[in-house]
């Protein structure tokens, strides 16, 4: 099993009354009434250094998100973060992938930007780089960034064909879409995994999604929240894996990834002291303080995945609801909590159970301070990530979505065909 260090890049020091007095922790939060520069610097940093210290401590991949305009990640460039993980592990001599979990195609404007950043990447760490394409959230892709929502996904379609052009045509080509057109493509320096980087998308529970990333054999990332997630992750797996039968894609579980936050304390008791109030803090005033209307618009997701989404419970209070408590989210499997022996026995459960060969640990939730992430990384390391390296180990030499000289295959024809299945 791979294990890959996750976690956003949150603002930390919001106050106590933030989700009584904002309305959301994205897009309308004022900054100038909330933050201080010097802690935004801080705390910046100390999501790197949190980083490096996760590849010494022996986890398989370094992952970064993508979220604009907000506080519980400030990290509008995945991109920008890798380039300093990947030139620092470099040459330290760290042998940990590159993962940009989340550089969004259903918002970017740019594509030849991403398919040059990301080459750029890939050389950079050597042939460490593991891309993530996701397609975007709402609130980022049709707000943020001003795409109509009914253009995301076949924006994404459109990026996604040309970036992997981009990194695998021999000679220099036109490219006339709908949505970009460049008289000559040719990037500098092209990647040096060939044919290309392993490639994942991210998803919320859209049956369309998950399709796409099996027609086209990419990696499948699984992102839910609220009490319900492990409810609905087990739907969602178990509905990937019988897709898979129907199209007669194999069952490989290194195909299949999910995010999962956890805190790992000496006993339940003080893994409950130590992390209650940042696991609350996120919540309330972070990730489950995003209202519904800025995760899902009209026109840019199905009715299947606005299902799906739905039933996800989020954690800040409305219409007279409480926010959840950290002994909700840790009864309900949102978040996996206690003493070592716990998380490691939860987390073997929950990667069988879901039949998922890479965990997103994510170890830094809302306004952990940088001593305690390091404890929390410490007691991971050492006491939980050595017993779930066995996990499906007979399919260690199968995995076509890690690098190749990172222990990977290279990725399949399916991945590469550029005529291949589409998202839309």
């Amino acid at each position: 099993m791979k294990v890959t260090y996750i976690h956003h890049y949150p603002y930390r020091h919001l106050p106590e009354d933030f989700a009584s007095r904002y309305a959301e922790s994205v897009v309308t939060n004022p900054y100038f009434e909330l933050v201080d520069p010097k802690l935004v610097q801080e705390d910046l940093r100390s999501a790197l250094d949190e980083a490096m210290y996760a590849a010494r401590a022996g986890f398989d991949a370094l992952a970064l998100t993508e979220h604009g305009q907000s506080s519980y990640d400030m990290n509008p460039n995945p991109d920008l973060g890798a380039a300093a993980l990947a030139y620092a592990t470099e040459l330290e001599g760290i042998e940990t992938g590159i993962y940009t979990v989340g550089r969004s195609l259903g918002k970017s404007r740019e594509p030849l930007r991403v398919a040059e950043e990301q080459a750029w990447l890939d050389c950079l760490s050597g042939g460490r780089l593991i891309s993530g394409f996701p397609v975007g959230l709402a609130y980022d892709a049709n707000v943020n960034a001003g795409v109509p929502p009914i253009e995301t996904r076949a924006r994404y379609d459109e990026n996604f064909e040309f970036i992997l052009r981009a990194w695998t045509e021999r000679e220099p080509f036109p490219f006339n879409g709908r949505f970009s057109q460049y008289p000559s493509v040719n990037i500098w320096p092209r990647p040096v995994q060939q044919p290309h980087p392993p490639v994942s998308v991210t998803g919320t529970g859209n049956p369309n999604t998950t399709r796409f990333a099996l027609q086209r054999d990419l990696g499948f990332n699984l992102v839910v929240l609220g009490a319900a997630a492990p409810n609905t992750a087990q739907r969602i797996f178990d509905d990937m894996w019988r897709m898979a039968d129907e199209l007669d894609v194999d069952d490989n579980p290194y195909r299949a990834a999910f995010a999962q936050s956890v805190v790992v304390g000496e006993t339940d008791a003080d893994a409950e002291r130590l992390y209650a109030k940042h696991v609350e803090y996120s919540m309330s005033s972070g990730i489950g303080h995003i209202p519904m209307h800025r995760l899902a618009l009209p026109g840019g997701i199905s009715p299947q995945g606005l299902r799906v989404l739905l039933g996800q419970a989020m954690g800040a209070p409305r219409g007279g609801q409480t926010a959840l408590t950290y002994r909700d989210l840790v009864e309900s499997g949102a978040v996996i909590a206690g003493s070592p022996a716990t998380v490691r026995e939860r987390l073997a459960d929950r990667a069988r159970n879901f039949r998922i060969g890479h965990l997103l640990a994510n170890l830094q939730i809302g306004s952990m301070p940088t001593e305690l992430t390091r404890h929390n990384i410490d007691l991971f390391g050492t006491e939980v990530l050595p017993h779930l390296r066995g996990i499906w180990s007979e399919y260690d030499g199968e995995n076509r979505w890690w690098p190749e000289r990172l222990g990977g295959r290279p990725v399949s024809s399916k991945q590469a065909d550029l005529t291949g299945a589409r998202l839309t």
